[in-house]
């Protein structure tokens, strides 16, 4: 039988994970202290250890190698009320298998995450092997804002590739942070004190981004004045984004190929190569497979820089995350007096109810604009219409349109359908919905609703009939 550790100092939780996870099958035993835990692990081995962050004796999180040492290396799963990027990177970076917040719902999936540990509490050793040393400070003025499931994955994916030396490719649309994906993989790293260097492909011209990424000699071409060093030599022993590289020319992305493969390069005018040692992150708002099938990227670079893969999650898809973006926001960006505004229920569910095409950059700057512009203290959703027309009237176009997916769905849920001839079953509710809407909407003119319908009056008559139509909303009021 499978024996389970929990390490929390609130009584209440342990007896409770306690009492679920022998109904689970499992061997459990609990401790409220480091303390306990290292005394414990001295005697006892276990498949799996719930590790609570802040402890009355330390922060757990400095500990989970000792912990995993004592424990054979088992599987450890971070627990925290307090949930925060640092602490989900730094958890699985160093060694946790995954990272859970409180309160638990004891559902499927924290039962399945439970018995995948308890099964990889022995054979997963890479993660184990990082190192625990986060350089906070350098993290504590940086930060990505999110709770949501997704960016929770996010999260978890920076922690377990930081520390490798692998080319990473981050997908996302623009504005939903590659950037800030980018840095905080640094800052997680090994090198994350070496040179951070971030250069944009699009904002630089054919012609001068060959030299821009590996720099001239004096003389290289007219105007080259002096000697100049590239990109790539300032980011020697730390990381260099490439951001926006599917904008690359098709010939710098052989010569970039050429700098991956042989780990070297040429300044303009010079025939002496360069030993290059850097982290290579690249990232993109563009479909690299698609673009690799048209021609206009190399399939043997895309290859290569998708070495590890990281694909962003766009705002509409993890809403629930605005709110927590708009309060940070109204943080960062004071109003003139220096007063933090305020903002009321109808002023966030206008926001959620957005589809924010240009993702977390978009609200951002709408936010600033708001702080700007609305001498107010508190914001509703006159300040959006005032001072983000746009918004407001594309939200009202949205709930304006039928959702005819829902529709179809409420149909299955509230029906009981047919073994057979779903088709036509559905179709009847539908037409039927239909003829009754708009004669009632026209008050019973059987003439008008026909027009409408595109029917004669003949047939809609008739398909009164056959669909059992109320005959008396035809009464004309």
């Amino acid at each position: 039988m499978d024996s389970i550790l929990i390490v929390d100092d609130e009584q209440s939780i342990r007896k409770v994970l306690k009492i679920f996870l022998e109904k689970e099958g499992y061997t459990v035993s609990t401790v409220a202290k480091l303390s306990d835990t290292y005394s414990i692990l001295k005697k006892y081995k276990f498949s799996l250890i719930l590790l609570d962050i802040n402890l009355p004796d330390g922060n757990s999180l400095k500990y989970i190698k000792k912990i995993k040492d004592l424990n054979n290396n088992s599987s450890i799963i971070v627990m925290t009320a307090q949930d925060t990027m640092i602490n989900a990177i730094q958890a699985i970076k160093n060694g946790a298998y995954d990272y859970i917040t409180k309160p638990f719902d004891f559902d499927d999936n924290f039962t399945n995450i439970i018995e995948r540990a308890v099964k990889n509490s022995i054979k997963d050793s890479k993660i184990e092997k990082l190192e625990t040393d986060i350089k906070k400070y350098d993290m504590d003025s940086f930060n990505i804002i999110g709770k949501s499931n997704q960016m929770k994955k996010v999260f978890k994916d920076i922690g377990r590739i930081a520390e490798s030396s692998h080319t990473v490719l981050i997908l996302g649309e623009s504005g939903s942070g590659k950037e800030l994906v980018s840095k905080a993989i640094h800052l997680s790293g090994k090198n994350s004190k070496k040179p951070y260097v971030q250069i944009n492909i699009t904002a630089i011209p054919d012609e001068l981004i060959e030299s821009e990424l590996f720099g001239y000699e004096k003389g290289a071409f007219t105007g080259a004045s002096g000697k100049k060093i590239g990109r790539f030599e300032e980011a020697d022993g730390g990381t260099i984004l490439l951001d926006e590289i599917g904008d690359m020319s098709f010939d710098l992305q052989s010569k970039l190929l050429r700098v991956i493969e042989e780990k070297k390069f040429y300044r303009l005018g010079s025939q002496k190569p360069i030993k290059f040692d850097a982290r290579i992150i690249a990232s993109t708002n563009k479909d690299l497979e698609g673009e690799v099938k048209k021609k206009n990227f190399r399939q043997d670079l895309y290859f290569r820089l998708n070495s590890i893969a990281l694909e962003l999650p766009t705002l509409r898809d993890r809403k629930s995350d605005i709110p927590l973006l708009v309060d940070f926001f109204l943080s960062k960006y004071l109003d003139q007096e220096g007063n933090q505004k305020i903002a009321n229920e109808d002023f966030l569910s206008t926001l959620i109810a957005y589809d924010w095409p240009g993702n977390v950059r978009e609200l951002e700057n709408s936010i600033k604009k708001v702080i700007l512009m609305n001498p107010d203290l508190y914001l509703d959703r006159q300040s959006i219409e005032n001072h983000l027309p746009k918004i407001t009237q594309k939200v009202e176009s949205q709930k304006n349109k039928v959702n005819y997916k829902k529709f179809i769905e409420s149909i299955f849920i509230n029906t009981a359908l047919p073994k057979k001839d779903l088709y036509n079953h559905i179709i009847g509710k539908m037409e039927k919905t239909l003829i009754e809407s708009i004669i009632i909407k026209n008050k019973g003119d059987i003439n008008l609703s026909s027009i409408q319908l595109g029917f004669t009056k003949k047939k809609l008559l008739t398909k009164i009939d056959s669909l059992g139509i109320n005959k008396k909303i035809t009464q004309k009021t």
